[in-house]
């Protein structure tokens, strides 16, 4: 059987009183998992925030953008390379080589374009009618060839360059792009299977949402004009959460091919992403009504594992809702879960002897946790340690 290189990530966190991903009532989303309610972040909320990290841990050059609005990102590309090319000229320019790379048309949305002809404003730019995810080389390969082009009414009946320009979005993938995944729904051959994968974070025990009744006070009241200027409501719940994500370091090799310096070992693009991802995983998170609870906490225990068959989640050692001990809290029973889980599902299915594990743990909640692996006490030693040992892993398959 081929070797495979899988990391799995595994986190406990505690969130306080919080709202960081409503449903479509307000309420924080929950599900029933083992027979009871339990609080619930899904996996887009969550990898929405481990992607806003990227910015502060990569250059732009090896991210992408997700928009509707591509063509605005690309026309300043096109004017950069032929400054006599601009304006709706350029969008004009964007919008056709970005028709012939993915399928997708690319035209002003009408109703913004009847609102501006009404007001007699100029036409708006032209937009995807779905979110477009391209990287920042790719755009600076289509404005490259739209430039080219730029002179000739033909260009993009030659089957060649219709071709090229579609190979051009289908190369050079950003780190954002090969680890989570891109869908165009009208060129479905140039969609991208994401190397990771995020579970829909779960309390570990039952909760129930409650309701926090408010008011606002209008700063501007008279005496005679007592009370509230605003009242209302806003739903919330606390949970000590299990959080998990498994990455095909294969795929992220596949997708990412050669990096922005070919002369690079390939496994040095594939350990930057492979860093980067851990990094902003473990670290990030959603910041729905973040104003109202200020629930800014980072998990208190960390399992990091490089298989080397499939990825592997420890959910079902909650199945059990946790019930907090007498002095309340449900860490320290988590954590004692996961602690007489981990080696017996391992040594049912043979897998701890070609499993490399990293631990990292605060505070004497998670102390049970220290046996399972190589044990790190900063975040940094964390991901440096699996980043060389996937790199390693690369290296000695060739």
């Amino acid at each position: 059987m081929t070797s495979r290189i899988i990391l799995d990530v595994h986190a406990l966190q505690n969130v306080p009183p919080s709202n960081v991903n409503r449903d479509d009532t307000g309420a924080p989303k929950t599900a029933v998992y083992g027979g009871t309610v339990r609080a619930r972040v899904s996996s887009q909320a969550w990898k929405r925030a481990t992607r806003q990290t990227f910015q502060d841990l990569l250059p732009a050059s090896e991210l992408g953008v997700r928009t509707k609005r591509v063509a605005e990102l690309l026309a300043p590309r096109i004017t950069a390379l032929a400054p006599a090319i601009d304006g709706p000229q350029a969008w004009a320019l964007a919008a056709e080589v970005l028709f012939n790379a993915t399928g997708s048309k690319i035209e002003p949305p009408q109703r913004k374009a009847v609102a501006a002809k009404k007001n007699g404003e100029p036409a708006p730019a032209p937009e995807s009618s779905y979110l477009m995810f391209l990287s920042a080389r790719q755009l600076d390969a289509l404005a490259e060839l739209a430039v080219k082009g730029a002179d000739d009414e033909t260009f993009f009946k030659n089957k060649d360059n219709k071709a090229r320009a579609k190979q051009l979005a289908n190369t050079k993938h950003s780190v954002d792009i090969a680890l989570f995944g891109r869908m165009v729904a009208d060129t479905a051959d140039i969609n991208v299977d994401a190397a990771a994968q995020v579970a829909h974070a779960l309390s570990v025990h039952r909760v129930e949402n409650e309701s926090d009744y408010f008011t606002a006070v209008d700063d501007h009241n008279s005496d005679a004009e007592p009370g509230a200027g605003m009242i209302g409501t806003v739903d919330f719940n606390s949970a000590t959460l299990y959080r998990y994500a498994a990455l095909d370091v294969d795929l992220l090799e596949r997708n990412l091919g050669k990096g922005p310096d070919e002369n690079q070992s390939p496994a040095t693009p594939v350990r930057r992403a492979v860093e980067a991802f851990l990094s902003g995983f473990i670290s990030s998170l959603p910041t729905g009504k973040i104003n109202t609870f200020g629930n800014h906490t980072l998990p208190d225990a960390v399992i990091v594992k490089l298989r080397s068959s499939r990825p592997v989640s420890f959910v079902t050692a909650f199945e059990k809702p946790v019930t907090a001990d007498n002095d309340g809290g449900h860490m320290e029973a988590a954590c004692t879960r996961l602690a007489d889980y981990i080696p017996a599902i391992e040594e049912a299915y043979g897998d701890e002897t070609t499993t490399d594990t990293w631990v990292l743990q605060v505070g004497p909640a998670t102390h049970k946790l220290s046996g399972l692996g190589t044990e790190v006490t900063k975040l940094t030693q964390l991901v440096e340690a699996a980043g060389a040992a996937v790199a390693t892993r690369l290296e000695q398959r060739g």
